[in-house]
């Protein structure tokens, strides 16, 4: 694929070179569609971004969509939330934090924050807190807490991350998850909030500490 001005790539030209069987080929040419966007790569990026079996090339597809207007970038992504394909919208999710514009805010519905597929729902924690308005916090940290002590160890560290980058505004509804939810969800949420008070606690030592209180009644 070549980025000549004299000789302009095609839409299809670089269709054909993202489906290149070399993952590092096809990371190549995501970096230069990103550093030479042209008008018509938008769908093209987003389609690939959904569909390649290589994290590394997903993420350049992303950094890619980057060098295009949001009026462009943000509309399409969310077109895309409406995909039949799982790996689809969860990189649209992730790709509407990356972008960052408020717009894609009301995209991110309890529908994929509460999905059952682990990559989609934590794309969706992710997303809300990237895009959360100002004085939003709080609410989206009562919609966040729904899922405390949902899912292994990788999926609980993704929540309480989420939870943390909302600050202070997580508390109050942490602390009321901490006092009265189930036993998985309290210790989930006593442990963000021990990673609240002192950030450099690990997530696993916050968890047994969560633990051990529960166990011996304090």
């Amino acid at each position: 694929m070549t980025t000549n001005p004299r000789n302009p790539r095609t839409t299809e030209q670089l269709i054909r070179a993202l489906e290149s069987t070399s993952p590092s080929q096809r990371l190549q040419v995501a970096m230069a569609a990103g550093a030479d966007p042209r008008p018509g790569d938008v769908p093209v990026l987003i389609g690939r971004a959904g569909v390649d079996p290589d994290f590394f090339v997903r993420d350049m597809l992303v950094w890619a969509l980057l060098s295009h207007p949001a009026d462009v970038t943000v509309p399409a992504l969310i077109a895309e939330l409406g995909s039949a394909n799982p790996e689809a919208r969860a990189q649209a999710l992730h790709a509407l934090s990356k972008v960052g514009d408020p717009r894609g805010w009301p995209a991110v519905t309890d529908e994929f924050i509460a999905s059952e597929d682990v990559e989609i729902a934590r794309a969706a924690w992710r997303a809300a807190v990237a895009l959360v308005p100002d004085g939003g916090q709080e609410a989206l940290a009562r919609r966040l807490a729904t899922q405390l002590g949902r899912g292994d160890r990788g999926m609980r560290l993704s929540l309480g991350m989420a939870l943390l980058g909302l600050g202070e505004a997580s508390r109050p509804v942490l602390d009321e998850v901490a006092a009265e939810g189930g036993r998985r969800a309290r210790v989930h949420a006593r442990a963000v909030l021990t990673m609240l008070d002192d950030p450099d606690t690990a997530f696993d030592d916050a968890v047994e500490e969560a633990k051990r209180v529960y166990a011996l009644g304090e």
